[in-house]
Parts: structure tokens; sequence; C-alpha cells
């Protein structure tokens, strides 16, 4: 018997591929998307106004899993726009963890690194780790965890960090988005100060989604219940976003001469502040025979 996916947030930069892994791998899929749907693959729901919508799907569809992948993943977006993020965040992820849990559905909620306060010297991080977020993203993220863990005993969460990869523009992510700065520090006279003081650990989607398919594998072969609630998935490249980007002008072939490496680090001043270094450990996943393995940072290019 094929099993069903239904993944939320499916026209986004990372849910795009959560669905084609599990297309890839002979799943039935199903995906929900708002302002880009596909029909009849992707539906169009709003996860936070259709609630009986989301209901009726749950029911026609009866998929085996839901990978909740819809957020509002920006740190600067949800600052400007709290109660928003806090729905898409906070409140429609316990709607659905609550009904996935009355339906039997597995459900795997991806989270982020941001619900770890990132300060030198504690990365990296455990699954089960103290939390402390440094911005109001992270805080509803990890709000939303807690959700999903009170409202649905068989779920998971799965943390990842900062994403790369196959995008429909480059502004879908913070790191493809670099290459736009490396063209534009080669217009004459334009001078760009970049960070070169936080640690990121840029993992693909691609990756992300091989990662969220063989978990939904190994939780409905297994009692789900026995199994970690808290799983977490990075890839070991370590990069500022200044070394990203002489990275990509290496692989482009173009000169870095007006970026600014900035050694600063956060600015005091600004309200959206970000974690100095959130790594995160793998070995849950590990632990449960889930490959851990990522493509090669600089060779994906």
């Amino acid at each position: 018997m094929v099993r069903k996916a239904l993944v939320t947030g499916a026209t986004g930069f990372l849910g795009r591929q959560i669905l084609r892994s599990f297309e890839d791998d002979g799943w039935d899929v199903v995906g929900t998307g708002f302002s880009r749907s596909k029909p009849p693959t992707i539906k169009k729901l709003d996860l936070v106004a259709d609630q009986p919508m989301v209901l009726d799907l749950l029911d026609q569809e009866k998929p085996d899993v839901l990978v909740h992948s819809a957020a509002n993943r920006f740190p600067d977006k949800c600052d400007v726009d709290p109660e928003g993020a806090r729905a898409i965040n906070v409140i429609a992820t316990r709607f659905l963890a609550k009904a996935s849990a009355v339906r039997k559905i597995l459900l795997i909620y991806i989270s982020t690194d941001y619900v770890f306060s990132g300060k030198p010297g504690e990365a990296p991080y455990e699954a089960d780790a103290a939390t402390g977020p440094s911005n109001l993203y992270g805080q509803t993220k990890l709000d939303g965890e807690r959700a999903v863990l009170e409202e649905h005993e068989g779920a998971v969460v799965l943390r990842v960090p900062v994403l790369y990869g196959p995008a429909t523009k480059n502004a879908e992510s913070a790191v493809n988005s670099l290459v736009d700065s490396v063209w534009k520090v080669q217009e004459k006279g334009v001078y760009v100060k970049m960070d070169d003081w936080a640690q990121r650990f840029p993992t693909n989607t691609e990756d992300v989604g091989r990662v969220s398919k063989d978990i939904a594998l190994a939780y409905l072969n297994n009692d789900s219940k026995s199994l970690p609630r808290i799983l977490q998935f990075s890839s070991k490249d370590r990069y500022t976003k200044y070394e990203i980007c002489r990275m990509l002008a290496e692989v482009l072939g173009l000169p870095l001469d007006q970026m600014i490496a900035n050694k600063e680090g956060n600015d005091p001043h600004t309200k959206t502040q970000r974690p100095f270094n959130t790594q995160l450990s793998t070995k849950a996943l590990e632990e449960i025979g889930i490959a851990i393995w990522t493509q090669d940072f600089q060779a994906w290019w």
C-alpha cells in the first residue's frame, strides 16, 4: 500500500524539496500553499484563517504523515508583524497538532536552531539542551515546538539551521541572497559591510527533504512514542556570511574588494538580534539510524 504525505508550505523554499523527496520515493503527495498554489497537487489553503478547510483536507486526504514546514521564517518580518508571526508559527501549529493527534497522523514539525541563545561557548547544542531564543522568530518557533509536544504525543520536532538550495529567486534564502550581494559590490563606488562574526552552518534544502522522509519512514515503521521527540539536522560546514561571500566570489571569478568584513557582532540598537553560534548536534538522528550526510557547500554552487 502506497503511503501518503501532506506537506504544508509546499510552495515555499523548503517545502518544495520536502514534497519532492517524498514524491521521488514513490509516496502519494499533496501539499498546501497560499500565494502560489498549484492544484491538484498543491492546494490553496490559509492555515490561519481556514481551520474548517484544514480539517476537511485532513479527512479527505487521510495522510500517513503531515510535515508542517509553513512558517514565517524571517526574523525581521516577525518583528514587523509579531501577531502574524504567532498566528502561523504558534496558533496554526497547535491546531494542526491537535487535528493530527485525533486522526493518528504522524506530525513532523520543522523548527529552527534559533530556539537556542547561541552565546559564545555553548554550541554545539544537543536536542535536550536548554533553549533561550535571542529574537521573536526563535521564540515563536520554540512556542510552536511546545504546542506540538503538548498536543501530539507521537509527533516529532526537526530543528534545522540556515538553508540554501534550489530557489525561484535568491531572496528566498538568506544564503542564496548573498550571491546578489557579491554582484552588488561589483558596481563602481558601492561598498557593503558584511557580517564576519556569527557562525552559520548552511544546509541544503534537498538534504532536509531527504531527512524528513527518512524520519517519516522510521517513525511510521516503529512505535513513534518510543522514539525521540526532538531531532536536529545540520551540515558541519561552518562559515560567516562574509566567508560565504568570499567563497561565492571565488566560484564566480569576481573580486570582493568593495565588501568590508564586519566583526563587530550585533548592533545593540537593532531590534532583531541574531545569535553568535547555534550549531546543532545531530547525535539523536544518528542514534536512530538516520543518515546525516550533506552536500558539499562549495561544490553545490
